[in-house]
C-alpha cells in the first residue's frame, strides 16, 4: 500500500544516448507526458550523448525543454549517467535508456514507491513492444546460480531461487516487492542514495554497472523496490546478438564478483559462466553459438577491465611525478590519474626527482630526513604496488647531488634517464606517452623517444620557496614550448600562459575519489577524534610551512577557545607552538584509508592557506574531498575558489576567518550536505583520466 507522499527532493530525468536518433523522440514524448501526469512539468530533462555519429545530438537539441550534455568520446553507460547526475545535483534522478516508452503514470508511481522508508531505488514493470512482460527482476549473482543456469537454462533455473539469477515466475511480477537488482532500462534513484554511495563505476563500460550500483545501494541500506503498477515499454538492444556486447556482459559478471567479493569468488564465477557459455556454444551450433564462442574467447584471455572500442591497444605511459609513491599521500593527482590509466594501459610512475636545489643562503628543511627517505625509496627498485593493477609500476631513480650548473645538471639528467630507459626496456615500453608534472624532469625527458609529451601543469613550481627560481623557470618555459599538450588545474594560470601554449592548452581540473570520500556514521569514526570535545573545526593534509598559514591557525585557536581545532597530517613545521592552546589537537599523519572517517567527525573543514603566488595558482584536491563529505568549508582565497563561492565561505585575515567559522557552526553549510556532495560527483578520477587520454592520444 502506497502512502501519501512526504516532501521529496526535486525530480530530474537523465537519458543516456549513443546512436539513438531513431528511438529518442518517442522516449522524450513519453517522458513529457509522464512528467505532466505527475504534476512535474518543467522538471529538468537531461540527455547525455556519448559521441553519437547518427544525428542523435541534433534530435536532442531540437527537443523543447531538454538540456543536452555532449561527451567528447563514448565513455559508456556509466560515464553518461555520472555526467547526468552531475548536471542535476540534489535531485531524485530517473535514469532511462533511450529505447523506453514510459506509461503516463510511471513517474508518479515510481516516486511514490521511492517514499517507502529505506528505499533508495524504484523500478517498474517492463514490457516488450507487443505488451508482453519482460523478465527484468534479478537475484544476487552467485557462482551456484551461474552453474544452475548452465545446467537448466536461465528460465528454468530461475524457478528456484538458489539456482537462478533471473526471477522467472511471472506471478512474482504482479506484486510490489524488494529485489536485489533489476534491468537498468528504467530506474529512479533517490537524492539521498546518490549522495551516500556516489557514482556508477565507469570501469565496466557497459553491462553490470547498474547491477553493481544496485547491489552497492543494498549493502548501504537502500532497498531496491519494484512497483508493478508502473510500466514502461522497452524496445531492447543488441546485447543478445552482438558478440562483442555479449562477451562484455559475460566477463563483467566475473569482474563484478572480484570487486565485490574478492578473487576466490571471481574464480568460482568464472568457472560457472565458462560452463554456461560452453554448453550454449555446443547446443546452438555454428550460427547460433557465435556470441557464446566470443564470450569463451574473452573468458580465456580476460583483461582486468574491458578495453573500450575507442581506446584500441593504446601506448604505454611514463609519468614523472611530483611526489614519491612510497612516502607521500597516494591520493595525489599524478597517482590517481595513473591508477585510472593503468586499467587500460601499461604505466610506469617515476617517483619525484626533486626540486629542492640548494642555493647560497637558502637551506632546505629536514635535509637528513629527506635524504634517508629518498635512499629507502630508491632501494625499493621497481615494484607493482597494486595487485589489482598489474600494469601499474613504480620506480625511484637515484639522482646525483649535482645542481650547481648546467653541466652538472646535464650529468644528473643523463644518469636518471639511463635508469628510466633501462626499466622501460625491461617492461617492454618503447615509445610511451610521457607525462611530466615536475619541471626538473625536463632535462631527463627532452631526448627520450615518445609518442607524445604531456605537461601536467598542476602548479607554478618556480614559485616554490625552496627551489632555484631561475633554473625552474627555465625548465618550465622549455616544457611549455615543447609539450604536445599542457593540462591545467588552474584557469588563471592557463590564461596567463596562453601566449606560450596556444591551442595545446586544456583545463583538466582535479578529481576526487567520491566512493572513498563519503560521509561515515559516528560508529565508523575513530575513537581518538571522537574523544576530542566538539564542536570540531578540522584540517587534513600536509602541514607544510610553504602551504599552511600557521599564524592564522594560532589566531583561530586563540579567537575560538570553545572550539576544538583538529589538525591531521604530517608536519614539516614545529608544532610545539600550539602547546599553549589546549583546544588544538594535532593527531599526526593518518593513512589515506582512514581520512574520510576522520573528516566525517569535523563540524567545519578549513583551508588556511598562506597568501602567496604559489597558492593563488593552485587548486587543492582537498576542496573536492571536503565537499564530497558534505562539510561546511571555510577557506582563504585562491583563484580557482571563485567557482565555489556558492558552496564555500571565503575569509580574508584572521578575524574574518574566525567569523566565517562561527557562521558555519551556527548556520551550517551554504548548501545542503547532499547537494555539496552531488556537486563534485562528476569529477571522478576516471573522468579526469579520460580527458588526459583524449588530450594525449586523441
Amino acid at each position: 500500500m502506497l502512502h501519501d507522499r512526504p516532501t521529496r527532493p526535486p525530480l530530474a530525468v537523465v537519458v543516456v544516448t549513443f546512436n539513438s536518433a531513431g528511438v529518442l523522440p518517442a522516449c522524450l514524448r513519453s517522458v513529457d507526458a509522464a512528467l505532466t501526469e505527475a504534476g512535474l512539468g518543467g522538471a529538468p530533462v537531461v540527455v547525455v550523448d556519448n559521441a553519437s555519429s547518427d544525428g542523435t545530438l541534433a534530435v536532442a537539441e531540437s527537443a523543447p525543454g531538454v538540456r543536452v550534455v555532449a561527451l567528447p568520446t563514448n565513455g559508456g553507460f556509466a560515464a553518461g549517467v555520472n555526467a547526468g547526475l552531475g548536471a542535476v545535483p540534489g535531485h531524485d534522478v530517473l535514469i532511462l535508456n533511450p529505447d523506453v516508452r514510459l506509461d503516463a503514470r510511471a513517474v508518479d508511481l515510481l516516486r511514490r514507491r521511492l517514499d517507502v522508508p529505506g528505499t533508495g531505488i524504484a523500478v517498474p514493470r517492463l514490457l516488450d513492444t507487443d505488451g508482453e512482460l519482460q523478465l527484468s527482476l534479478r537475484r544476487r549473482p552467485t557462482a551456484l546460480r551461474a552453474v544452475g543456469e548452465a545446467l537448466l537454462g536461465g528460465f528454468r533455473a530461475g524457478r528456484w531461487a538458489p539456482l537462478g539469477e533471473l526471477v522467472s515466475d511471472e506471478c512474482a511480477y504482479a506484486v510490489e516487492q524488494q529485489v536485489d537488482w533489476a534491468t537498468g532500462a528504467v530506474w529512479l534513484v533517490s537524492a539521498e542514495c546518490i549522495a551516500t554511495i556516489g557514482l556508477l563505476d565507469e570501469r565496466y563500460f557497459l553491462y553490470s554497472e547498474e547491477t553493481e550500483y544496485m547491489l552497492r545501494a543494498g549493502a548501504a541500506g537502500f532497498a531496491v523496490q519494484y512497483e508493478p503498477e508502473a510500466s514502461a515499454v522497452h524496445v531492447g538492444g543488441e546485447q543478445s546478438t552482438s558478440p562483442y556486447l555479449w562477451a562484455l556482459s559475460v566477463t563483467n559478471r566475473v569482474r563484478m564478483q572480484r570487486e565485490l567479493h574478492g578473487p576466490a569468488a571471481a574464480a568460482r564465477m568464472w568457472l560457472g559462466v565458462l560452463l554456461n557459455e560452453l554448453s550454449r556454444a555446443a547446443l546452438r551450433g555454428s550460427a547460433g553459438g557465435a556470441t557464446h564462442r566470443a564470450a569463451l574467447r574473452e573468458l580465456s584471455r580476460m583483461r582486468r577491465w574491458p578495453r573500450r572500442p575507442d581506446e584500441g591497444s593504446g601506448p604505454a605511459w611514463v609519468c614523472f611525478a611530483a611526489q614519491d609513491w612510497w612516502y607521500h599521500n597516494t591520493a595525489h593527482s599524478d597517482f590517481q590519474l595513473m591508477r585510472s590509466m593503468a586499467e587500460t594501459r601499461r604505466v610506469l610512475v617515476v617517483n619525484s626527482i626533486g626540486m629542492r636545489m640548494p642555493t647560497p643562503g637558502r637551506g632546505s628543511t629536514h635535509v637528513t630526513r629527506r635524504v634517508l627517505r629518498k635512499l629507502r625509496s630508491v632501494a625499493k627498485l621497481v615494484r607493482r604496488p597494486l595487485p589489482d593493477l598489474p600494469g601499474f609500476h613504480v620506480m625511484s631513480p637515484l639522482p646525483l647531488p649535482f645542481y650547481g650548473s648546467s653541466v652538472t645538471r646535464a650529468i644528473n639528467a643523463a644518469f636518471v634517464r639511463a635508469q628510466v630507459r633501462l626499466v622501460c626496456l625491461l617492461l617492454g615500453i618503447r615509445t610511451p606517452v610521457i607525462m611530466v608534472t615536475i619541471p626538473t624532469a625536463w632535462d631527463v625527458v627532452a631526448p627520450m623517444r615518445r609518442t607524445a609529451l604531456v605537461y601536467n601543469r598542476s602548479d607554478r613550481h618556480s614559485e616554490f620557496p625552496e627551489g632555484d627560481r631561475a633554473a625552474l623557470e627555465g625548465m618550465e618555459e622549455q616544457l611549455l614550448a615543447h609539450s604536445d599538450s599542457v593540462l591545467y588545474v588552474s584557469r588563471e594560470l592557463m590564461a596567463e600562459e596562453s601566449a606560450s601554449t596556444g591551442d595545446r592548452a586544456a583545463f583538466i581540473d582535479h578529481g576526487v575519489d567520491t566512493d572513498h570520500f563519503r560521509p561515515r556514521p559516528r560508529s565508523e569514526q575513530p575513537a581518538d577524534v571522537l574523544a576530542i570535545p566538539g564542536p570540531r573545526v578540522g584540517f587534513f593534509g600536509a602541514l607544510d610551512d610553504y602551504l599552511v598559514d600557521f599564524d592564522l591557525l594560532e589566531d583561530l585557536a586563540a579567537e575560538l577557545p570553545d572550539v576544538s581545532l583538529v589538525l591531521i597530517g604530517d608536519a614539516t613545521y614545529p608544532m610545539d607552538r600550539f602547546e599553549a592552546y589546549p583546544n588544538v589537537h594535532w593527531l599526526g599523519r593518518k593513512a589515506y584509508e582512514e581520512i574520510p572517517a576522520y573528516g566525517s567527525a569535523f563540524d567545519v573543514a578549513i583551508m588556511p592557506w598562506i597568501d602567496s603566488t604559489w597558492i593563488h595558482r593552485s587548486n587543492p584536491i582537498k576542496l573536492k574531498e571536503y565537499l564530497a563529505l558534505g562539510l561546511p568549508v571555510v577557506s582563504t582565497w585562491f583563484a580557482e575558489l571563485d567557482g565555489y563561492l556558492d558552496r564555500v565561505r571565503l575569509a580574508k585575515g584572521a578575524p574574518e576567518f574566525a567569523a566565517a567559522v562561527r557562521d558555519s557552526l551556527e548556520l551550517g553549510p551554504l548548501q545542503a550536505p547532499d547537494e555539496l556532495r552531488a556537486s563534485v560527483l562528476p569529477y571522478s578520477w576516471h573522468s579526469r583520466a579520460a580527458v588526459l587520454r583524449e588530450s594525449a592520444e586523441g
